[in-house]
């Protein structure tokens, strides 16, 4: 081997421990780095970030992917193969959320929540923090604490064309208060061109939040969740009666034809286009509503109801959340980061440029008017995850695809019933 030769050999082995004595390429310790499915929200995310960083030196990368199906397929790639980021966020079940606890990948906030006087947790509406704690001896066997940071919350609520029902002999500024309205409504539109009612049925989960609704409101929470544990029957006739709703709705001509098949988008742009009197959706139609028709004049209100026995409740708390890796090397500086992120001067900057509600309830008065309507039924609101009990995917599949065949007529409610508690003792059985 010539003395040259050597040298260039002996120079590249050095260079390959320099680089290997640094763990590879260089590592930028004053980086967070966050991974997020939220569409909407990247311009804001990407100013916040340089905000941050001309405060704190600290660089935060938002890396966004999408859909949030891929982004759940990311994300649980990257936890079995242990390089989730400093921050991201976990989308399904309770049950999937309690996974990633049991696992080990989630930092627990809790002592950061508590600090001091607590004014980090006190800041969050009760409702949006619920969805990220596990209880002492919660159902998932998940150990007890707080595991995410709320960012903004969400209510599903009912909104209405104000024009739209003047133009049926309504009054826009009395809108219907109980069921029997919405079928009167529904026979008004026989023979027009309008639709009553556009949602995103065919999205099975909008099904299944609006019959939750009816049965919190026909039922009360208590009966509900006893029948998610197996000690009431699907079968029993408070859930036909909630079932039984679907047909008068469809026969009624409330809802809008080819509802069961309907994509959201597809709705709210039906409903933006002012094609469609009512519609179902969420605080995020904000947003939405006002890409595809600014001048839109439309006002939130419950579902109608359709007993005084119990209120009626409706699906909301937490919209989005983030989690901190606990295995990052870089979680304190992370937890910062939720906290400046989650305070009243970035949270109000949200809401703006988003039109997403925040999770921060102390800058409610500085969000626009359209968002704080949807905050009127906050008080109203629940969530599966805070139920601290979750029924069989096959079930709620079973009873969402069975409303779906008694709007179009092909079942009864009582048909459906019996299919949902065949499948339900089924599940059930697979426990013992």
């Amino acid at each position: 081997m010539s003395r040259g030769v050597f040298f260039k050999i002996l120079s590249l082995v050095s260079l390959a421990f320099v680089i290997l004595g640094c763990g590879g390429p260089a590592e930028n310790k004053n980086a967070i780095t966050v991974w997020h499915w939220m569409t909407d929200r990247e311009p804001a995310f990407q100013e916040l970030a340089k905000r941050y960083e001309a405060k704190t030196g600290i660089r935060v990368s938002f890396e966004l992917y999408a859909p949030s199906d891929a982004y759940s397929r990311k994300v649980r790639a990257a936890a079995q193969g242990s390089t989730l980021p400093d921050i991201f966020g976990i989308l399904g079940e309770k049950s999937d959320f309690a996974s990633f606890v049991k696992a080990g990948h989630v930092l627990d906030l809790t002592p950061y929540m508590e600090a001091g006087d607590g004014s980090l947790k006190n800041r969050f509406f009760n409702n949006a923090l619920a969805v990220n704690i596990f209880n002492k001896d919660n159902s998932y066997g998940a150990k007890p604490g707080i595991y995410g940071v709320p960012l903004d919350v969400m209510t599903i609520q009912m909104v209405y064309n104000k024009k739209l029902l003047k133009d049926l002999g309504s009054n826009p500024d009395k809108p219907p208060v109980n069921f029997q309205e919405l079928l009167d409504i529904g026979k008004k539109l026989k023979g027009k061109d309008t639709q009553g009612f556009v949602s995103g049925w065919g999205e099975l989960w909008m099904i299944d939040c609006f019959a939750n609704n009816y049965a919190f409101n026909i039922m009360g929470k208590d009966k509900v969740l006893a029948t998610i544990r197996g000690e009431v029957p699907y079968t029993d006739p408070d859930w036909i009666q909630v079932l039984d709703l679907f047909r008068q709705l469809a026969e009624s001509g409330f809802l809008a034809s080819g509802i069961v098949t309907m994509v959201n988008k597809t709705a709210e742009q039906l409903f933006a286009n002012e094609k469609a009197v009512f519609a179902f959706n969420g605080s995020w139609c904000v947003n939405v509503y006002k890409g595809m028709n600014p001048d839109l004049n439309y006002g939130v209100i419950l579902p109608p109801k359709v007993s005084d026995k119990y209120p009626m409740t409706i699906w909301g708390g937490a919209g989005s959340s983030l989690m901190v890796n606990a295995n990052s090397k870089k979680k304190e500086d992370a937890v910062k980061f939720l906290d400046w992120l989650t305070a009243k001067e970035q949270q109000a900057y949200l809401a703006e440029a988003t039109n997403n509600l925040p999770a921060n309830k102390e800058c409610l008065k500085d969000i626009p008017q359209a968002l704080a309507n949807f905050t009127k039924g906050m008080d109203s609101s629940t969530h599966p995850f805070v139920w601290g009990v979750s029924e069989f995917p096959a079930v709620i599949d079973a009873l969402d695809k069975g409303i779906q065949s008694i709007i179009i007529g092909e079942k009864t409610a009582e048909a459906v019933a019996r299919e949902v508690q065949k499948i339900k003792a089924r599940e059930l059985s697979k426990r013992k």
